[in-house]
């Protein structure tokens, strides 16, 4: 038995990762992608060096503000959800102590433990800490996956800023002629390194996520790039 023990490797979760995996990863996707999709249509369609170089970094200062907003207003929608839920069992716990015992017996009942042990477990559960019981098996809020706004919408506006800076400094280094090759080439690579590490750090394939990314970034592009050239107005 302590041989077994000794020998038992202890599994490295990586769930708790997900909430900010997701917001830097998305954040940097989409400022990679929509501030070069700028810089390529506006390239597209003629325009000079600093003309493409304010539509992109106007677009870096836009989309920052927007990926800000973007998960904080959802994020504050679900936190305030968890608090009404919360203050909703918090009182039926004090109204109904007996019968939100037997609740939680029953969930614990359906994962498979026996009507004995679902209540004793239940009845210890309810010693410990009732509310938090309540919201973990019967709610499903848990500290891994509550809401967090203000660490999303930082995390997703810096992750935009470090992905979209990064096309737009280049337009300083490619020759005006060259923007609509290096620039879609340049992104490819930022992208394909984005998305094999984000899917490497979930246990992911890392080239199944590259590809995914490269993907959008590729036809996001060529719509832009389309977009600059149907209209053709020098800036």
């Amino acid at each position: 038995m302590g041989e077994h023990h000794e020998n038992h490797h202890e599994e490295n979760h990586r769930i708790h990762r997900s909430g900010g995996l997701r917001a830097a990863v998305l954040g940097a996707n989409d400022g990679i992608v929509s501030v070069a999709s700028i810089i390529v249509g506006v390239s597209a369609a003629g325009t000079s060096t600093g003309g493409i170089m304010l539509a992109g970094t106007a677009g870096l200062v836009a989309g920052a503000c927007a990926m800000a907003a973007g998960e904080s207003v959802p994020f504050r929608s679900q936190e305030d959800t968890e608090r009404a839920d919360l203050a909703m069992e918090a009182e039926a716990l004090e109204k109904y102590p007996e019968e939100e015992m037997h609740e939680l017996a029953a969930i614990y009942k359906k994962r498979g433990l026996d009507e004995a042990l679902a209540l004793e477990v239940a009845k210890q559960m309810t010693a410990h800490n009732a509310l938090e019981a309540h919201a973990r098996d019967e709610i499903g809020i848990t500290d891994e996956l509550s809401a967090n706004p203000i660490q999303a919408a930082f995390w997703s506006a810096l992750a935009f800023v470090v992905g979209g800076i990064i096309p737009v400094l280049s337009v300083a280094i490619f020759p005006n002629e060259l923007l609509l090759y290096g620039v879609p080439a340049l992104v490819i690579i930022l992208l394909a390194i984005l998305g094999a590490t984000a899917s490497f750090i979930g246990g992911a394939s890392p080239l199944r996520g590259a590809a995914r990314v490269c993907f959008w970034g590729v036809l996001a592009m060529l719509l832009t790039a389309l977009v600059g050239n149907l209209f053709n107005v020098s800036l």
